[in-house]
């Protein structure tokens, strides 16, 4: 009886270690996903700009591309940050996240979201301690004066700390990243790139990834022989697709309300950037654009599926208008196989995040 007990009581410890990881990796997903889902609007107004105007677009536009650039670099992380500064600690933080924003967002060649959502909430909560601490002890008469050159004073040096620091910083990760790729790539073990290339592209390190890495390599395969896989790797719309039509049949009713839209702006558009905050939303979903795009790969390897130039942006019209004279079948197979993995993947973890003691996956659904 002593050793059923104690066997009951380790299953007991391990349950609940394993509820409480779970519960952290939901709040995790949640932090994120609330700094990202309140600019969902952004997103989307840069991506419809984007998939119009831009030279490859709908109606190219060379005075109204110029929108762009400034939108993806500037606007978007300032947004993020903005946010994660006002979840911290409400609109001084929000001022404050923005300022810090700021310094990575000049400072970096790559759009930086990631660092505006580590350097916004981080600002709020320095802010939100000052003002717990000092803030609370100042008289009333000069209580203004000192609140808002806190406020500069901690925005500027958290400014300052991403242009010379926490920028270089997340950049090195992106080029660790980028050697991890091309250490798969060299063991021709091209389906598990999708481990490093799918978690790097939710947190909007796909352009550097792609650009940076893959792209070089497919540019030296083109030559050598007509066409590269390498340029099917980041831009291959199908996973993506599979988690938003997943989303618009069985997520949540907040985000059933814009998937469908955002599915057509990823898929005809290209705009992957699009569905990387409804996967931070619910991190399992990374299981489904990870297995989405690893079948993908692995069809265009068995079919010897490649582009001749990188598609730009990343979508199915543009894969299709730089594949070879008679590449077209392994190139749609790959996209359609790696959709169905996608969407029968996300659709499992949905419905099993409903089913979890009452708990959506990443906290969103009820």
């Amino acid at each position: 009886m002593t050793t059923m007990s104690g066997t009951v009581t380790e299953d007991s410890r391990s349950k609940a270690q394993a509820q409480r990881a779970r519960v952290v990796v939901q709040r995790f997903g949640g932090q994120l996903a609330g700094m990202v889902m309140p600019n969902i609007g952004a997103f989307i107004a840069w991506g419809l700009i984007s998939a119009l105007f831009i030279p490859s677009g709908w109606w190219p536009n060379a005075h109204l591309a110029q929108l762009k650039e400034p939108m993806i670099t500037l606007l978007l992380p300032v947004l993020i940050g903005y946010t994660g500064g006002r979840q911290v600690h409400g609109q001084r933080g929000a001022v404050v996240g923005a300022v810090a924003t700021i310094g990575i967002a000049i400072g970096a060649e790559i759009p930086m979201f990631l660092g505006a959502m580590i350097v916004g909430p981080l600002a709020g909560w320095v802010l939100r301690r000052f003002d717990g601490t000092v803030g609370k002890r100042v008289a009333p008469a000069f209580k203004m004066l000192v609140d808002n050159f806190a406020s500069g004073i901690i925005g500027g040096i958290f400014a300052v700390l991403g242009l010379l620091a926490i920028g270089p910083l997340i950049e090195s990760v992106t080029v660790a990243l980028g050697h991890g790729v091309q250490a798969l790539l060299h063991m021709h073990l091209l389906p598990l790139v999708a481990i490093i290339v799918e978690p790097a592209k939710v947190l909007f390190l796909n352009n550097a990834v792609n650009h940076g890495v893959l792209g070089p390599l497919g540019v030296s395969e083109s030559l050598a022989h007509g066409k590269a896989i390498e340029f099917l790797v980041e831009p291959n719309p199908g996973p993506g697709f599979g988690v938003l039509l997943a989303i618009t049949v069985f997520g949540p009713a907040a985000m059933r309300a814009t998937a469908p839209g955002a599915l057509v702006i990823q898929f005809l558009g290209g705009i992957h950037e699009i569905y990387f905050p409804y996967v931070l939303a619910a991190p399992k979903l990374l299981l489904a654009t990870i297995s989405g795009s690893a079948a993908g790969l692995f069809v265009f390897s068995v079919t010897g599926a490649g582009l001749v130039a990188t598609p730009s942006p990343g979508s199915v019209v543009a894969l299709l208008a730089v594949t070879p004279k008679g590449g077209y079948l392994g190139v749609i197979a790959g996209i359609a196989v790696s959709a169905v993995v996608s969407f029968l993947v996300a659709s499992v973890v949905l419905k099993l995040g409903r089913r979890e003691d009452g708990v959506s996956t990443g906290g969103a659904v009820r």
